[in-house]
């Protein structure tokens, strides 16, 4: 299987919020009055917080309006990889990481039924290596 990726480094926000009702409809409706697009985004939670990974339009101007409301986001790169939606694509892609020595950290994605295309966003240990281990897929 030949999955035919596209790449691209992107800055994550990795968004502290408290784990109750409406917390995260005020972050989205923030970024939405401030013209930002939410391109990907995965929740985890504990008892009291929710860590909300998300990539964003603008990650400057979004970190920004996110201090200036007092909530805790932090930066990471990631991955960002449109593929082919199809049985497989994942598994070709971590065990190229692997053969590189390269660590998935987390991984979230998506794709519907019947969607032709999927989007894959990977925090690996190191990026350039991913990068240049996955870029002849």
């Amino acid at each position: 299987m030949n999955p035919s990726l596209s790449i691209e480094t992107a800055t994550q926000l990795a968004v502290f919020l408290a784990n109750r009702p409406g917390a995260l409809a005020r972050v989205c409706e923030a970024l939405a009055k401030a013209e930002i697009n939410i391109n990907a985004l995965a929740t985890s939670d504990t008892v009291d917080h929710s860590v909300v990974r998300m990539v964003v339009s603008d990650p400057t101007k979004a970190l920004m309006l996110l201090g200036e409301a007092g909530v805790l986001a932090l930066e990471t790169e990631v991955l960002m990889i449109g593929t082919a939606n199809q049985p497989g694509v994942l598994a070709t892609i971590a065990e190229r990481l692997a053969e590189a020595d390269v660590n998935i950290e987390y991984v979230y994605l998506a794709g519907g039924r019947g969607v032709e295309n999927g989007l894959i966003v990977l925090r690996p240990s190191d990026i350039e290596k991913a990068h240049s281990a996955l870029q002849d897929l």
